[in-house]
């Protein structure tokens, strides 16, 4: 194939870099690649990807009416399950699908053999895709950093990213299988079906639950000063903080930019992964101070995320706290009893509620209070 007459050799500049290009293209050409799949992933500036992408992506043998008619899924069903994935719907009689797109319809479709709801389950598959989203481009981004080196060739990265890719890929798979199951067991021994679930046949999704917020303070004016990158990389520590800190009972829910939010069914292990958080922020250096905010009340556990009051609560307060400081709601003082000492916070007025709220501060028992500033 004359790769200069088709235009794909543009903009290269020296012998080296063209040949390392004839030769990649040729590789893929050779492997089946279409012409048009090439000239679109030059143009994208994604060739060097295209092996790794061709080893993921199986060999293709099915449509999406294919995958209906084998699965027992219809076509709306399947079309579900990819838009709560996060993937694009292809043309149904487009024969884009593997095999391992047919066993996963197969299984999708054992799960309302089970009983599941078909709702329900489109919901857990949104986690699901949510969460492996955030994984592949966290890995993307590691492969990145670990496998590109300074004066690589386009052939040279495309080999050496697509070994890799072959070689650690079962890997994770079987890290990830791994870890599930150990979020499974952890949950498991800090949850419980009573009597009242057995007696109405369900599980409720509201129970009273202790919920915080701990973020960085300056962190959006900061963000006039320093770059993206910058900001990034305190995100990221935040992350790294949490992961090192937070322990059983208390769960990490999610991280929202310059904040975490916890969730736990005991107050008292609560207020102490907050301090702790705190205390650890303060030994790192040019890190800015945390601050928190914890409520403790009815709450609503939706696929894995939290709402209702208590949260809405949590997260205010956290607005309102001084930096390097945790403020609570009455309910959490006095459910803490007298594990921790405490300091009278004032009433604050709060978005949303009618009433000021009454706050205090917790300490760690026999440390002193500072003296308090005005909000």
């Amino acid at each position: 194939m004359d790769w200069d007459a088709e235009g794909l050799l543009e903009g290269l500049e020296g012998d080296a870099e063209r040949a390392a290009r004839r030769e990649l293209l040729d590789h893929l050409h050779d492997e089946g690649c279409e012409l048009d799949e090439l000239r679109a992933a030059v143009k994208e500036d994604r060739l060097v990807l295209l092996p790794v992408e061709r080893l993921l992506a199986g060999e293709v043998a099915y449509s999406q009416k294919d995958i209906a008619e084998r699965s027992g899924l219809d076509l709306d069903q399947l079309a579900a399950f990819r838009q709560a994935l996060g993937l694009a719907v292809p043309d149904p009689a487009a024969e884009v699908f593997t095999k391992e797109d047919l066993e996963t319809a197969e299984d999708a479709a054992s799960l309302g053999e089970f009983g599941f709801p078909f709702e329900d389950t489109l919901e857990v598959t949104r986690v699901l895709g949510h969460g492996m989203s955030r994984y592949a481009e966290a890995l993307r981004v590691l492969f990145a950093q670990t496998f590109i080196e300074a004066g690589d060739s386009e052939v040279e990265l495309a080999r050496r990213l697509a070994k890799a890719a072959g070689e650690l890929m079962p890997l994770s798979s079987r890290m990830l299988d791994h870890v599930f199951l150990l979020h499974m067991r952890q949950l498991l021994r800090n949850d419980y079906i009573g009597l009242a679930e057995r007696t109405a046949g369900r599980v409720s999704d509201t129970a009273d639950t202790t919920v915080a917020f701990a973020d960085l303070v300056g962190f959006t004016e900061l963000g006039e000063s320093v770059g993206v990158e910058e900001l990034g990389g305190l995100a990221g520590r935040l992350a790294q903080i949490s992961g090192s800190v937070v322990e059983p009972p208390v769960r990490v829910v999610k991280q929202i930019g310059d904040a975490v939010m916890l969730v736990s069914a005991e107050v008292p292990p609560m207020i102490e992964t907050c301090l702790a958080l705190i205390e650890r922020a303060e030994a790192e250096e040019e890190f800015p101070p945390l601050r928190a905010g914890i409520a403790f009340g009815p709450a609503v556990n939706r696929w894995g995320d939290w709402f209702g009051s208590t949260v809405n609560v949590a997260s205010r307060l956290t607005a309102r706290a001084r930096p390097g400081a945790v403020l609570a709601t009455e309910p959490v003082r006095e459910a803490a009893e007298d594990r921790f000492d405490w300091s009278v916070a004032g009433e604050k007025k709060l978005k949303g509620l009618n009433k000021p709220l009454k706050t205090y501060r917790p300490r760690p028992r026999g440390s002193k209070e500072e003296a308090e500033k005005p909000r």
